[in-house]
């Protein structure tokens, strides 16, 4: 499978639309596509209708949380040191904001092509968690959607039934991201579990309360 003839054919004809090729180094070498969040539901209409691809089955979705990260970098500057322009170094630190991605796999059934890997990404990882469901065109995506709702936090727009999947409907946080922090008891009762009641009587003992 050609995934750079791919890109072309559906930037070719899906208008407007831009991908990224995702090279994979891995020995998998299993390379993706991260397409615009705009312009995802004609691009997985296009995948599933055209007749030289007719990607007609998603296996998998699956997500991916990215906090942000503070890189340092060592730059050389120029700078007066006692009446002289120096050439010095000092290290210049970025933040990278963090963000939600969601990946699909797809097969072609009829063609015997795949997987193929799309990529979506949020904005960030709290205020902008939107990315279009693509539910409507491949059926299998609803609960894998939905569990990636649950535990990740991406709110899938145009989703036929968007709810929690494993976690009960009063839980406020989302379990499989990297920032999240277990309660000190997940039932909020006394528990026999040692470890977890002994760790739900520190946090009381210290005034806190989750």
């Amino acid at each position: 499978m050609n995934l750079e003839a791919i890109e072309s054919e559906i930037e070719a004809n899906v208008p407007g639309c831009r991908l990224v090729l995702i090279a994979n180094p891995s020995p998998s070498g299993q390379h993706s596509l991260l397409l615009d969040a705009g312009h995802a539901m004609a691009v997985a209409i296009y995948l599933r209708d055209a007749a030289s691809l007719r990607f007609d089955f998603c296996s998998n979705v699956t997500g991916i949380d990215w906090p942000a990260k503070e890189l340092s970098e060592k730059v050389k500057v120029k700078k007066l040191v006692d009446g002289v322009e120096q050439e010095v170094e000092e290290v210049r630190k970025t933040t990278t904001p963090g963000s939600l991605e969601v990946v699909y796999h797809l097969f072609s059934i009829e063609k015997k092509l795949g997987p193929l890997v799309l990529r979506m990404s949020t904005g960030d990882r709290d205020a902008n968690v939107h990315l279009p469901s693509l539910t409507p065109v491949w059926r299998s995506a609803e609960l894998q959607e939905r569990e990636i709702f649950d535990l990740f936090g991406v709110v899938f727009d145009g989703h036929p039934d968007l709810r929690r999947l494993l976690m009960w409907d009063e839980f406020q946080d989302h379990p499989m991201r990297r920032d999240y922090v277990d309660p000190d008891d997940y039932e909020y009762e006394p528990t026999a579990h040692d470890e977890v009641l002994r760790r739900a009587n520190q946090h009381l003992s210290e005034g806190g309360g989750r």
